[in-house]
């Protein structure tokens, strides 16, 4: 893997307010992993000990219920870090990390993370500025569930996967989530979830192919997603 201060994503990420003397000493101390699709970045209650940037590929983030449900709290894209508000609060990992296709991440430890949010201003303000752009993500999401009904969640959710993580050269949603995982997201059961995606199916709006997909009608769903 590239070293940091020629890694691109960090663009995207608190790292960007790193200067070059900064990033030479966070590639000393970092490791790099390939995560296979499936596998866990870390685990909830987990201690992390440090952040984990990730360089490529996608995960879910995402809370296990007291009935054993998985509920999907946000998906990650390259360039973002995860950890760090455990890391600050110095609280086990409230949420667990998992692959939906095979990434590469990069672990840099806590306390090398910790000198530069003391001594560098605008890292720390990057940091909190991302920690409250996940918790206004959290207020949005808990309001869509209280005053929007299931099929409304549902078209808001297929149009934010488009927007955010694009489409395959089939024209299908690039972002594979399976049916139980998609329920998870609109907070509905998953025969609910099949239900509402054969309607849309046979409605126009979307088409599925196999396991997978594609939007048709993107203005018909944003008109049902408000």
């Amino acid at each position: 893997m590239s070293k940091c201060e020629q890694c691109i994503v960090r663009q995207f990420s608190s790292l960007k307010a790193l200067n070059k003397d900064d990033l030479l000493k966070m590639a000393d101390c970092k490791v790099s992993y390939t995560i296979k699709k499936g596998e866990p970045i870390f685990e909830e209650g987990e201690i992390t000990k440090g952040v984990f940037c990730i360089k490529d590929g996608i995960c879910k983030l995402s809370k296990l219920s007291a009935n054993g449900k998985d509920q999907i709290v946000k998906l990650v894209k390259p360039g973002e870090l995860l950890g760090q508000r455990s890391m600050i609060s110095e609280e086990p990992a409230n949420l667990s990390a998992v692959a939906l296709e095979d990434m590469e991440v990069c672990f840099i430890p806590k306390n090398e993370i910790m000198g530069f949010f003391n001594e560098n201003n605008q890292f720390s303000m990057n940091v909190m500025k991302t920690i409250c752009g996940d918790l206004k993500e959290a207020d949005d999401h808990m309001v869509s569930l209280a005053q929007k009904n299931v099929k409304e969640r549902l078209a808001e959710t297929l149009l934010y996967l488009e927007d955010n993580f694009g489409k395959s050269e089939d024209g299908t949603l690039h972002i594979q989530l399976s049916r139980e995982e998609l329920a998870g997201m609109i907070g509905t059961a998953t025969e609910s979830c099949i239900r509402l995606l054969s309607e849309f199916n046979k409605s126009g709006l979307i088409e599925l192919v196999g396991k997978k997909i594609a939007i048709l009608d993107r203005n018909k769903l944003k008109r049902i997603s408000e």
